[in-house]
């Protein structure tokens, strides 16, 4: 937990989290961006999850999907869907 700096926008990915869409994925990327956040750092537990500091202290907790995967999985999901997130935000044609 010393690590996340008090301006950073945490994202902590947990099964229980809220189930969002590749649109929902790409608002919550603008709305941080526009919050007058440092950094976006977003959190993949082991597979224990999260600690009781970090749950508290994440401005939002997502799920990748109804299955839990392991923390290489969501690593590769994440990243893609980091990647639509960017193409949705910039208006291009990733996303149909």
């Amino acid at each position: 937990m010393g690590l996340i700096r008090s301006d950073e926008w945490v994202v902590m990915l947990d099964e229980k989290g809220l189930d969002v869409g590749s649109e929902q994925m790409a608002s919550l990327i603008g709305d941080a961006g526009n919050s007058g956040s440092s950094s976006l750092l977003f959190c993949i537990g082991g597979p224990y999850g999260h600690g009781k500091q970090l749950r508290e202290r994440a401005n939002t907790s997502i799920r990748l999907s109804s299955l839990v995967l392991n923390h290489e999985i969501a690593l590769v999901v994440l990243m893609e869907q980091l990647y639509r997130s960017w193409t949705i935000l910039k208006g291009q044609k990733y996303h149909h």
